[in-house]
């Protein structure tokens, strides 16, 4: 079956995770991190993306952005790989490709999963063993978020400005949310969402975006479709009237009789 297009939809809240080719490594030190985060930055004002969120973690990025116009998140992931992986590449004494096939990404209703895909994002290095504090770790949003330092190239979404009227209350709203792990259940459902690429949100968000692309936003039903009825668009022909023998669509010609 032919892979479905990456489902990008401009203007919109999108939730991109890449991975290294195997698990690898993509950064090994503080330089390695450094570098990077520069040409991201770069990558992403050069394509008109807003970055509102990420993590960057030995063998994985993970942001929340939103592009300008579809092509915008494909081309700073590009222009990120031409930049990036040559210095990686000739820093290490290696060859080849550095990211495991594409990026996944998918949109998302930024009223329901702005905030718990964000902290999910910036939890993954306590997840993930690196650090037992969230805040220890520096290759995250998460200090520009509780105000311990500011990233000018990050775009605060409309969503974390909802969690206050001024960036004290914003910040430390947002402080008391990052203090507990993120929900099991609700991470597992982001990023089920983002690796299949189906919209994430509720029916009536998932009804505004299907205006705007062809692309299919949830996997097909399984099963043979139900027997279409009267009404639903199906012509029934009539029944054929009794004791007839012949079709009611298009009478039969006579058999020719046999020569003798």
């Amino acid at each position: 079956m032919a892979r479905l297009p990456r489902l990008v939809i401009p203007n919109h809240l999108h939730h991109l995770i890449a991975q290294g080719h195997n698990d690898q490594l993509v950064v090994r030190d503080e330089a390695d991190c450094r570098v990077f985060l520069d040409w991201l930055r770069q990558a992403a004002q050069q394509s008109r993306v807003a970055i509102h969120a990420y993590v960057l973690l030995p063998s994985r990025l993970q942001l929340l952005a939103t592009p300008a116009d579809e092509s915008g998140l494909s081309r700073m992931m590009q222009s990120l790989g031409r930049l990036y992986v040559p210095y990686f590449n000739a820093r290490y004494g290696r060859t080849g490709s550095l990211w495991e096939g594409r990026f996944r990404a998918t949109v998302l209703e930024p009223a329901a999963y702005f905030v718990p895909c964000a902290h999910l994002i910036e939890y993954q290095p306590v997840s993930s063993g690196l650090v037992s504090d969230i805040g220890a770790y520096s290759w995250s949003s998460h200090g520009h978020h509780v105000g311990h330092r500011k990233e000018p190239w990050l775009t605060d979404h409309p969503a974390y400005w909802a969690l206050g009227n001024t960036p004290f209350e914003r910040e430390a709203a947002y402080q008391q949310i990052s203090q507990s792990p993120a929900s099991g259940a609700l991470s597992e459902k982001i990023l089920e969402a983002t690796r299949k690429a189906w919209a994430l949100g509720s029916d009536e968000f998932c009804r505004r975006l299907a205006k705007l692309t062809l692309r299919r936003l949830a996997p097909a039903k399984r099963g043979r479709p139900p027997k279409a009825t009267v009404g639903q668009g199906v012509v029934v022909k009539p029944p054929a009237k009794a004791g007839s023998t012949r079709s009611a669509s298009r009478p039969r010609a006579d058999m020719p009789k046999k020569a003798n």
